[in-house]
């Protein structure tokens, strides 16, 4: 018998050597894609590290950029901690310079007035800005006023805050533009330069009158005027007709706060109610403007009758008889608050100017910066907003779009770099 030899088959060979490669490639690819699992995991239980680190490699890139770029942090920071809302870790540091302020008294042609510098330590020699509070009984003791002097002063700035007498008793007049041009004037000297000024409300306006005085525009690096004032007349106007003219010819159409109309009721009282009845009525409407209601009850308890008519109806900004009295007042006085508008003295100022306004605002009404705008030298106007993002000097209600609030902070970095210049 022929010795036959068997030979095992090829074929389940080659099955074998196959299924242990794809077991390999298998346990290959379960290997790899639990690493990427694992991989995955991390990224995101790590994701706030993460974006952190984005956020702070950002932060470094800006600031190499250059002090410009860092003038927007430094101004989107600021605008953040003025409207209350919470601030990234990484920007706060640009805004973290330890200050000191200084309880102060300044000599003016008005007499001695009270006021605040507010110092960066490790910057004493820094250029400096003054910032002007708007109608306001508490002065330069408003709390928002404080904070943002005190940001300010974070991001390397001398801050000086003056106490305006008048205004800080809803008076708007002369007086305060020469404690305006003082103050300014004070702080140059002290600093060895021209000073920038911000004025808020109908203290911006004041500013650009002290700015285009002889006197005074020397001490002025520029004005930063924010929801001010073109001209007091036509501001006098829309508290009684609701709408302000623009530039245009178009009509600016709002209903206009009580906050005007009582400013203005307070200021010129005499000419809205018999002599006798000043003291007692001043004392409601100044309760009322303080929004301060125990004293406003107490002071309308005091009233007669008649007194009590006359008060309510001033109160009541809308009633047409007021609205005439309003009218009245405006005629009688066109003199004076044509010498509290800065408009007719705009086309000649040299002093550098930034106005801001905000949309919403039915104080001031923010044609009046169209029209200041309109008014200015192309040289001398550096910028002008008109911003959903504001109402008067608050940050509005509305919810503006991402380019609404770049425009603002983009506006904000425009004012902070020139303050820091030299």
């Amino acid at each position: 018998m022929p010795l036959i030899r068997r030979h095992r088959p090829t074929r389940p060979l080659r099955v074998t050597a196959f299924a242990r490669l794809a077991a390999s490639i298998t346990r290959s690819r379960a290997a790899s894609l639990a690493r990427i699992r694992a991989s995955h995991h991390a990224i995101v239980r790590n994701r706030a590290l993460f974006l952190s680190i984005i956020a702070a490699s950002f932060f470094v890139l800006a600031l190499a950029a250059g002090p410009f770029t860092k003038a927007h942090l430094q101004a989107a920071t600021v605008l953040k901690l003025v409207s209350g809302q919470p601030v990234p870790r990484f920007l706060s540091a640009l805004v973290a310079e330890p200050i000191v302020t200084d309880e102060i008294t300044i000599s003016t042609a008005e007499g001695p007035v009270r006021a605040r510098l507010y110092t960066p330590v490790k910057h004493r020699n820094a250029p400096a800005l003054v910032v002007l509070h708007g109608v306001h009984h508490l002065g330069m003791d408003e709390p928002r006023l404080i904070s943002f002097a005190a940001a300010m002063a974070s991001c390397g700035l001398r801050v000086l805050t003056p106490e305006l007498p008048d205004i800080k008793d809803y008076h708007v007049d002369s007086n305060s533009i020469r404690v305006i041009g003082d103050s300014t004037r004070w702080l140059a000297d002290r600093t060895g330069g021209p000073v920038g000024v911000m004025g808020l409300s109908f203290s911006g306006g004041l500013s650009l009158l002290a700015a285009a005085d002889p006197k005074y525009r020397p001490a002025f690096k520029f004005v930063f005027a924010v929801g001010s004032q073109g001209s007091m007349d036509r501001v006098f106007r829309f508290y009684g007709t609701n709408r302000d003219l623009r530039p245009d010819g178009t009509t600016e159409t709002l209903t206009a706060h009580e906050y005007g109309p009582l400013v203005l009721e307070y200021d010129y009282l005499e000419d809205f109610i018999p002599s006798g009845d000043l003291s007692p009525i001043r004392a409601v409407l100044r309760a009322h403007l303080y929004e301060d209601k125990t004293a406003e009850a107490a002071a309308l308890a005091r009233l007669t009758p008649d007194q009590t008519v006359e008060a309510l109806r001033l109160i009541d900004s809308t009633l047409p008889s007021t609205r005439a009295l309003l009218a009245r007042a405006e005629a009688r006085h066109i003199a004076e608050l044509e010498g509290l508008s800065p408009g007719p003295h705009l086309p000649s100022l040299t002093t550098p100017v930034y106005l801001l306004h905000g949309a919403a605002d039915n104080i001031i009404p923010s044609a009046e910066t169209l029209w200041m705008a309109s008014e200015l030298q192309h040289e001398t106007l550096q910028a002008a907003l008109v911003s959903p993002v504001l109402s008067h000097l608050d940050f509005g209600a509305s919810k503006p779009g991402a380019m609404d609030q770049w425009r603002l902070i983009h506006f904000f970095a425009l004012v902070l770099h020139a303050a820091e210049q030299r």
